[in-house]
């Protein structure tokens, strides 16, 4: 049948969800070398360049090493907050009829499990809710301890304690998320930008990534959505317009502000566009549609093979992330064109598939032309995988009841 999907797609995502499930949740992170037990008994954790290097070592090695140096698998707070969206979009199924991913009753139990844990592992501190990472962090231009609050992991985490709140009612889901933007208001630093402004990546640094403040505008607004407190609506239609004003000519956006962020790339040009397809869905200003629509047109047009793989950067194909096939999926579902483009959605996720996924049901962290990381990374892979299955099979109306 035209548009069907093979059935392996349902199966791939069955023993995702099996192998998930068996884990707990718990897993490594491209990112979490400086969890090393033998590293932070070093002098070394006290040196910047010790670090970076430490944490691309483990990175970028295909070789995993972190049961050597005593790395443990751990919760990462954003791959929950994908998780817990992720059962509710299953959820949503099952209320129709569709169980083939459980009943009602036994997806939401997980959705209950997921949001407390979210709620329990919430960094503190801070003026509301917020989330950071389960490890210590250094980039080029700053450091970042282990479980500092950052815009994106609290903006995935909130959006998935609304969701678990539409599915449960349970007012303390409601309440952490809608607190989040007291942290967004007056946790985070903001550059002006032509009367608009970008929000930080953290609390502790200046950062301006544009996908970073887009995560931030679209919570604000599903804030809005709960509340109608006038301040969000506003403050994030001042950030989306600060990234209007820098999308390129030919629909694209740059990763970021400074000299050694300017790559285009696939997952988080596909952040940009669901969040400002849903800014405009939350606040009712449909000002933006053009860019969105340039941008969806950019975006579908450089980012992916006739034969199903998804190209890292416009320019370059090699490595095939796992985040971008999986955020093609998001993207398309979130927007509302999923069927409109199942074709490519089912190329893609076929080849990854076929490419990507173990026997044991995990999917590998990048494809290379050379030696490729087949590291089973919790947040990084198999949550963002499950997340991208579930708006998948929620949205895509022809695999309903099959």
């Amino acid at each position: 049948m035209k548009n069907q999907p093979k059935f392996e797609l349902l199966d791939s995502f069955l023993q995702l969800k099996k192998y998930c499930e068996n884990e707990n949740y718990k897993g490594w992170d491209p990112y979490d070398g400086l969890n090393s037990e033998i590293f932070q008994s070093t002098p070394l954790k006290r040196w910047s360049l010790a670090r970076l290097a430490w944490i691309q070592v483990f990175k970028r090695n295909p070789v995993n090493l972190r049961k050597l140096f005593l790395i443990n698998k751990d919760y990462n707070s954003k791959g929950i907050g994908l998780f817990l969206t992720g059962y509710c979009n299953l959820h949503k199924m099952a209320e129709k009829g569709d169980n083939r991913f459980g009943t009602s009753e036994e997806i939401k139990a997980k959705i209950k499990e997921l949001a407390e844990l979210l709620i329990h592992i919430q960094s503190r501190g801070y003026s509301g809710a917020c989330w950071g990472y389960n490890f210590d962090w250094q980039n080029r231009v700053f450091f970042q301890p282990r479980y500092t609050p950052t815009v994106v992991a609290t903006s995935f985490c909130a959006d998935a304690l609304f969701n678990a709140y539409d599915i449960t009612g349970e007012e303390k889901y409601l309440e952490t998320a809608l607190s989040s933007a007291s942290f967004l208001m007056n946790d985070l630093n903001r550059t002006e930008r032509g009367g608009n402004f970008l929000f930080s990546y953290s609390p502790l640094d200046h950062s301006q990534v544009y996908n970073a403040s887009l995560l931030g505008a679209r919570l604000l607004a599903r804030c809005y959505q709960y509340d109608k407190n006038e301040d969000y609506r506003e403050l994030a239609g001042q950030v989306v317009n600060a990234c209007l004003d820098v999308q390129q000519p030919e629909g694209s956006w740059v990763y970021g502000a400074a000299w050694n962020q300017q790559w285009v790339d696939s997952f988080h040009t596909g952040f940009n566009l669901e969040c400002i397809w849903e800014y405009m869905q939350y606040t009712g200003d449909n000002s933006p549609l053009n860019s969105f629509r340039k941008g969806m047109e950019f975006y579908l047009d450089n980012f992916f093979l006739e034969n199903g793989v998804s190209k890292y950067f416009h320019n370059k194909t090699y490595p095939v992330d796992i985040h971008s096939p999986a955020q093609l999926a998001v993207t398309l579902a979130r927007t509302g064109l999923l069927e409109s483009r199942v074709d490519l959605t089912n190329r893609v996720l076929n080849w990854t598939v076929a490419n990507m996924q173990n026997a044991k049901g995990f999917f590998y962290y990048q494809m290379k032309q050379g030696i490729s990381s087949k590291i089973p990374y919790m947040r990084w892979a198999q949550a963002w995988m499950f997340y991208a299955y579930s708006w998948y099979f929620s949205k895509h109306n022809e695999t309903k009841g099959r």
